[in-house]
């Protein structure tokens, strides 16, 4: 049966909280992946009756009880569900791939922020062709547990920049980062339709024809994002930091 009452929330100060690409339901019994079974045995040094939260980005985040702990495995009891999956405002961060590092962080940032999609995208002046989405989704998993999130945004296979733009979907407005000027973004949001994305360049910045085709796109609002020059990774973090308070979720 499963636990409700002021004992389970006590019993939750200070437990791990990890991510498992399961689903979880009230009472189930399941055993944990490898990697979180030996985090909890062999890092936390938790054993039999000890509490975890876990979450599954399907429905929401649970509290578990630990039946065994093994080296390699630790199985565990569904006892209640502390709360439902979060809501994600409809926000897309398009980015072109930025060297190891530095992408890792914008990831990381995106996932904190709250945005629902993440699309690499490949332009003229991108340094890095190849991504390890593996270590990305690493890095999206590290962050939603650190910070209380119940949802993982999507990460996208990487797409040029010439396929994004043929297939944009007419209902979403694209906010271009355009570091040749445009409309503050504060402001154009408040023109814009949504759902909405945002679109961030390489390093170098977008060439000419590059920039010509985005601004060609009919859901395309070109914005600033101040007068100063930004890299790109700082470029991602301002402007869903000012998209979410405009627009978000609150």
């Amino acid at each position: 049966m499963s636990e409700t009452g002021p004992d389970l929330s006590t019993d939750l100060l200070g437990t791990p909280r990890l991510y498992v690409d399961v689903p979880l339901a009230a009472d189930a019994v399941l055993t944990l992946p490898v990697p979180q079974s030996h985090y909890l045995a062999q890092v936390m040094r938790r054993a039999p009756g000890d509490m975890v939260r876990l979450f599954d980005n399907r429905s929401g985040e649970w509290a578990a009880r630990i039946v065994t702990a093994g080296r390699k495995a630790v199985v565990v009891s569904i006892a209640a569900q502390i709360s439902p999956r979060e809501a994600v405002p409809d926000l897309w961060l398009c980015f072109a791939p930025l060297k190891r590092g530095r992408i890792d962080w914008v990831v990381e940032k995106a996932c904190e922020l709250g945005v629902e999609r993440l699309l690499p995208v490949l332009t003229r002046r991108t340094v890095v062709d190849k991504l390890n989405l593996e270590r990305l989704h690493a890095h999206m998993v590290e962050a939603a547990e650190q910070c209380e999130r119940t949802a993982l945004p999507e990460l996208a296979e990487p797409v040029t920049l010439a396929a994004m733009l043929k297939a944009w979907p007419a209902e979403r407005t694209l906010l271009f980062a355009d570091e040749t000027g445009g409309a503050p973004l504060a402001a154009a949001m408040a023109a814009a339709p949504a759902p909405a994305a945002i679109l961030i360049g390489p390093e170098g910045g977008f060439d000419a024809a590059e920039r010509e085709a985005i601004r060609a796109l009919p859901q395309c609002r070109p914005v600033s994002l101040g007068p100063r020059i930004l890299r790109a990774d700082t470029a991602a973090a301002v402007a869903i930091g000012v998209w979410q308070a405009v627009a978000g979720d609150g």
